[in-house]
C-alpha cells in the first residue's frame, strides 16, 4: 500500500481515480498508476509504515550472486564429472544458457512488478487469485529448503574435524540436526536487521564469495597444467581417459543430478527485492542478468581447474567411480594432493562462509514471498507485519520453523538438493507464459527493460524448465507431483471448509491447464528411457523431442486459460496498490 512512502493517502486515492472503462486504454492506466507509485516512492523513500528502499544496483546484483554461489560449487563439479567425465563442462555452460533464458523473461517481468515477493505478484496477473495463490506457496516451498540444505552442507563439512554430525551413511545425526537447526535460527535473527544493514553484511561476504572461487579456479587450472608432463606419460591425460564409462546424455542428467540448476537458481533474490529498491526498472534487469554472467563464469573455471588437476588413475574404474584422496571436500582435496596446504584450509573456512551467505540471502527472499502471499490474501495478514527495521519479521520465523521441518525427509545435502532443482524449475515455468500473455494483452505497456526477441525465447525457456524436470528422472518427478498435489488439496480444504468461498469463484476455468501440464510430463518422465528411471519405452532424445512439443502445447493451453485482457489490467493496477 502507498502509505509507506510519505503522501501515502494522496498517491492511492489518485491511484484510485484510474479506471477502466475511461478513454484511456487498460495499458494507459497502468502506466498513470506506475507514475503515480514512483513519484510516490520517491518522496520518502525511509517512511516507518512500509519497507524501506534502500537496495541500490550493487546492493542486488550481490544478493543474487551470494545466492548462486554457495554449497553448489563446492559439490557441483565432482557429481558433475562423476555423470558426465570431462563433458561435465558442457553442462555448465548449458545450464547458464538455460538460466539465462529464464533470467531474461523474468528481468523483463521484475521491471513491470518492482515489489517485495513480485514471483507471487506475476502468477495472479496472467490467471488470477486461484493461480497465484497456488503458486505463491510452491514458491515458498522452492525457498524454504533452501537455508536448511546449506546448514547442511555447513555441517558436512564440520563432521571432518567433528565426526559427530553425519552418520556413515551420510545422514544427519540427531547432534547433525540440532546444529543445523541453530544454523538456520542465526540465519533469521541476521535477517530481522534492516535491508540496508542485511545488504551490507551480504555485500561484504559476497567479496569473500566471488574471490575464493575465482582464486581456486585459477590455482587449479595453471597448477593442473604445469603437472601435465611428468604425471600423464604417452601423451595420455584425464580429458581423454575412460571414454566408455559416460556418454553425451549424461551432460543433460547432470544439471539437475549434479547440482547444476541448484547452483544457478539464486537469480530470482534481486526480484523478491524489487520492493525495496529506489530504481527498481533498472537495477533489477541489470542486477538478474549480470549474477548469471559473473556465477557462470566463476563455475566454468571452476570446472576446468577440478578436470585439469585430475589424474588419469583417478578414474582408473570410470568416471561414475571417480575417487581420490579427500574427495568428500573436492576442491580441498585437490589442493592439499596440489600442495598448496594454505589453499585447502581457505576452502575449508569458505565451506562455511559461501553456504551461510546464500542461507541468508534465501531467508530474505522466502520470506518476502510469505509477504506477498499476505497481501495477496494467499495467507493470513500477519505474514506482513513488520518489526522496528521494517522486516516481516513473522515470515522470517516461519521461514525458519518450516525449514528446520525439512531437515526431517531430506537429512542430506544430495537429496535436499533434487527436490529443490526440480519444484524450482516448475516454478520458474510460469514466468514465460505470463511474458507471452501479457505480451499479447498489452502490448502497450510501457516495459522499463524490454527482452529482444520474447516470441521466441520465452516458449523455449518454458521448454528448457520441462526439459530440467525431465532430466531428473521419474523418482523425483513423482515426488514432486506427490507434493504439487499435497499443495493444491490443503488450498481446495482452506478455500471450502474454512474460507466457505464459491465454487463459482474459484477459477476452475483458469488453472485446469495445469493440470494437463503436470500430468502429461509426468508420463513422459514415465515413458523415458531406463537412464531417466522410466520403463524404457522412450529413448533420451525422444522423451526430449515430445517434452518440447508437449510444452508448446501447454503453452496454448496456458494462454487460452488466462484472463481476459481487462481483467488483466485490473489485476496489474492493484498490484501498484501493494509494497
Amino acid at each position: 500500500m502507498f502509505d509507506n512512502v510519505g503522501n501515502g493517502a494522496k498517491s492511492k486515492q489518485l491511484l484510485k481515480t484510474i479506471r477502466f472503462g475511461s478513454n484511456h486504454t487498460p495499458s494507459t492506466n497502468i502506466n498513470q498508476s506506475r507514475k503515480v507509485y514512483i513519484m510516490s516512492a520517491s518522496s520518502e523513500t525511509g517512511s516507518a509504515k512500509g519497507l524501506r528502499r534502500d537496495a541500490g544496483i550493487i546492493g542486488l546484483l550481490f544478493a543474487s550472486t551470494t545466492s548462486m554461489i554457495g554449497s553448489g560449487w563446492l559439490f557441483g563439479a565432482l557429481h558433475a564429472s562423476k555423470i558426465a567425465g570431462p563433458l561435465s563442462l558442457w553442462s555448465w555452460i548449458i545450464g547458464a544458457f538455460i538460466i539465462m533464458l529464464v533470467a531474461l523473461c523474468f528481468a523483463e517481468l521484475a521491471a513491470l512488478f518492482p515489489r517485495s515477493g513480485a514471483l507471487v505478484h506475476m502468477s495472479h496477473a496472467s490467471h488470477g487469485e486461484g493461480l497465484g495463490r497456488i503458486w505463491g506457496w510452491m514458491l515458498f516451498l522452492s525457498y524454504v529448503a533452501v537455508p536448511s540444505v546449506e546448514a547442511e552442507s555447513i555441517v558436512t563439512y564440520a563432521n571432518n574435524l567433528y565426526p559427530h554430525f553425519v552418520g556413515h551413511d551420510g545422514v544427519l545425526t540427531a547432534t547433525g540436526f540440532i546444529a543445523c537447526a541453530v544454523l538456520v535460527g542465526i540465519l533469521a535473527l541476521l535477517n530481522l536487521l534492516a535491508i540496508r544493514w542485511l545488504l551490507a553484511v551480504n555485500n561484504t561476504v559476497t567479496w569473500w564469495k566471488i574471490i575464493v572461487p575465482a582464486l581456486t579456479a585459477i590455482v587449479l587450472i595453471f597448477a593442473g597444467a604445469s603437472q601435465i608432463g611428468p604425471l600423464w606419460p604417452h601423451g595420455t591425460s584425464v580429458w581423454t581417459a575412460a571414454p566408455k564409462s559416460y556418454s553425451s546424455n549424461g551432460i543433460f542428467i547432470a544439471l539437475p543430478a549434479a547440482g547444476i540448476v541448484f547452483s544457478f537458481l539464486g537469480f530470482r533474490t534481486a526480484i523478491d527485492l524489487g520492493g525495496e529498491s529506489a530504481n527498481p526498472g533498472r537495477n533489477i534487469p541489470l542486477a538478474v542478468i549480470g549474477a548469471v554472467v559473473l556465477s557462470a563464469i566463476i563455475y566454468i573455471l571452476l570446472q576446468i581447474g577440478f578436470l585439469n588437476s585430475l589424474k588419469p588413475q583417478d578414474v582408473a574404474n570410470g568416471w561414475g567411480h571417480l575417487e581420490f584422496p579427500g574427495s568428500k571436500g573436492p576442491f580441498a582435496g585437490l589442493a592439499a594432493l596440489l600442495g598448496f596446504g594454505w589453499l585447502a584450509t581457505l576452502l575449508y573456512i569458505d565451506a562455511a562462509i559461501s553456504p551461510a551467505g546464500t542461507g541468508l540471502i534465501y531467508v530474505t527472499g522466502g520470506s518476502r514471498i510469505l509477504f506477498a502471499n499476505g497481501e495477496m490474501k494467499a495467507g493470513p495478514q500477519v505474514l506482513t507485519k513488520l518489526n522496528g527495521g521494517q522486516v516481516p519479521w513473522v515470515s522470517v520465523a516461519i521461514m525458519w520453523a518450516i525449514g528446520v521441518v525439512f531437515l526431517l525427509p531430506f537429512p542430506a545435502w544430495q537429496k535436499m538438493v533434487n527436490y529443490i532443482s526440480d519444484i524450482t524449475a516448475l516454478t520458474y515455468g510460469l514466468g514465460p507464459i505470463v511474458l507471452l500473455i501479457l505480451r499479447r494483452d498489452h502490448p502497450d505497456l510501457h516495459r522499463p527493460f524490454r527482452m529482444m526477441g520474447a516470441s521466441v525465447v520465452a516458449p523455449v525457456a518454458f521448454i528448457c524448465c520441462d526439459l530440467i524436470i525431465l532430466w531428473s528422472g521419474l523418482t523425483t518427478v513423482s515426488w514432486l507431483f506427490v507434493i504439487v498435489l499435497v499443495i493444491f488439496a490443503l488450498y481446495l480444504i482452506y478455500y471450502f471448509l474454512i474460507a466457505h468461498e464459491s465454487s463459482a469463484d474459484f477459477g476452475w476455468e483458469h488453472i485446469g491447464w495445469l493440470g494437463a501440464w503436470f500430468g502429461g510430463m509426468w508420463i513422459i518422465s514415465a515413458l523415458s528411457g531406463h537412464d531417466l528411471g522410466g520403463f524404457g519405452i522412450l529413448g533420451f532424445w525422444s522423451a526430449v523431442l515430445l517434452t518440447a512439443l508437449w510444452s508448446l502445447v501447454v503453452i496454448e493451453l496456458a494462454k487460452r486459460s488466462s484472463l481476459p485482457a481487462e481483467e488483466t489490467g485490473k489485476i496489474l493496477v492493484e498490484i501498484e496498490n501493494t509494497l
